[in-house]
């Protein structure tokens, strides 16, 4: 009897924590199911879909943010640069390359939970496609990190890990069959102040 009892408890211990731990790891994910991987970024284009699934929606809910539909655009994430390595908030980055078209983009810096990290003292803590200076091929170059840089700085301040967020709005680029066509910025680490 103590035996069935003590078999039944251990087995019901493993399969909820294991269930719960599937899904605390699913939620979590920032690749996986739904999740489109172009680069350094990795977006989930179905999110504000009916076509969106569950785990997806899941992961939208938690992080209370507002779907963006096909029409509206799409929001790309990069939690490391293109080494591999996580983005730390004491390093210096920049973005290299070009955006997508898209009427307006937007990029900013944001903790695990994509809630922004505050800004510089009298800096806004996000950058847009209206205010950025571009080379002559119409790329852009975007410093990140703690320092003033001279160009497309985008100051942020603390320790710990980060993540870029990247959105598009009213781009082409958001319908399913044209995210895999796109090219996106590299972001690339340039030092460490540790």
């Amino acid at each position: 009897m103590l035996r069935t009892i003590l078999f039944t408890a251990i087995v019901l211990a493993i399969a909820i924590g294991g269930g719960a731990g599937s899904v605390w790891m699913a939620l979590h994910a920032s690749e996986g199911i739904g999740a489109v991987q172009i680069g350094d970024w990795t977006a989930f284009p179905d999110v504000g879909t009916p076509d969106a699934d569950t785990y997806s929606k899941a992961r939208f809910a938690r992080e209370g943010g507002l779907a963006l539909g096909r029409a509206e655009g799409i929001a790309f994430v990069a939690p490391r640069d293109s080494s591999g390595a996580l983005l730390r908030r004491n390093c210096t980055y920049t973005i290299e390359g070009s955006i997508p078209s898209s009427r307006f983009w937007t990029i900013y810096a944001a903790d695990a939970d994509r809630v922004v990290l505050p800004p510089v003292v009298r800096r806004v803590p996000a950058l847009h496609s209206y205010e950025m200076l571009r080379t002559s091929d119409g790329a852009i170059r975007i410093t990140i990190g703690p320092d003033p840089a001279p160009g497309n700085w985008l100051g942020i301040t603390g320790s710990g890990s980060m993540q870029l967020v990247l959105t598009l709005y009213d781009t082409p680029a958001a319908t399913a069959a044209r995210v895999f066509e796109i090219e996106l910025p590299q972001v690339l680490k340039v030092a460490c102040n540790d």
